[in-house]
C-alpha cells in the first residue's frame, strides 16, 4: 500500500531528518577528523558542489535500568547496565544530496539483576542510515537494532530486533515503509 505525503509534510519530515543528524554531530564528544577530511571540509567552503565529510568516533558512558521479563524463574527482574556505547558517525554532504551513517555497538556494558544477583552483559548493534536529496526532498532512511541482554541462566537472555524503513520519492509518495519489532526470552 502506498501513502501520499504532501509536499509540506516531506519537507518537514526531511527536515526533522536533518535536526537528528546535526544534533548527532553537535553532541559528540570527541571527534575525530583526518587531515584529509578536514582539507575537504575547507574546500567545501569554497566550492559549493564539493563534497564535505563528517566523522566522528566516540565511547559514550551508558547507565540504564532494563527489566528482564524472563529473569527470576520468569517472575522478571530489573538489571542495572553500565559500560560503554562506542559509536562511528559518518556525514557526507554535498551540493546535492546529504548522507548520515551511524553504527552503535556496545563494548564492556554489564550488569546485576536488582533482585537475584544474577550477571548480564549487554550486546547487539545498532545502525541508522540516512539519504536525502537537498534539492527534491527525497529521501531513504532505514534503522535496524539488536539490543541483547544475555544472562548467565538458561531462559533469561531477552532479545530485542527492531526494524524501520522508509523511502519518499520527490513527489512525496512513501514507496516502502517498513516498521517492525519483535521481543524474545530464550
Amino acid at each position: 500500500m502506498k501513502k501520499q505525503l504532501d509536499k509540506t509534510t516531506g519537507a518537514i519530515a526531511l527536515f526533522f531528518a536533518g535536526i537528528f543528524v546535526l544534533n548527532l554531530i553537535a553532541c559528540k564528544k570527541e571527534t575525530v577528523m583526518s587531515s584529509a577530511n578536514q582539507d575537504q571540509l575547507k574546500a567545501a567552503t569554497v566550492q559549493t558542489n564539493a563534497a564535505s565529510n563528517y566523522i566522528s568516533n566516540e565511547e559514550v558512558l551508558i547507565d540504564l535500568l532494563v527489566f528482564i521479563p524472563c529473569a527470576n524463574g520468569g517472575a522478571g527482574e530489573d538489571v542495572q547496565l553500565s559500560g560503554y556505547l562506542h559509536s562511528i558517525t559518518k556525514v557526507t554532504i554535498n551540493g546535492n544530496s546529504v548522507h548520515a551513517k551511524v553504527h552503535d555497538q556496545p563494548q564492556g556494558i554489564s550488569g546485576t539483576g536488582t533482585i537475584t544477583g544474577d550477571k548480564y552483559q549487554g550486546t547487539g548493534v545498532t545502525q541508522h542510515e540516512f539519504k536525502g536529496s537537498l534539492v527534491n526532498g527525497q529521501y531513504e532512511e532505514t534503522y535496524v537494532n539488536n539490543f541483547r541482554i544475555i544472562g548467565q541462566n538458561n531462559g533469561n537472555n531477552f532479545l530485542i530486533h527492531a526494524t524501520f524503513h522508509v523511502t519518499v520519492n520527490a513527489n512525496g509518495v512513501v514507496t516502502s515503509y517498513v516498521d517492525h519489532a519483535t521481543t524474545e526470552c530464550k
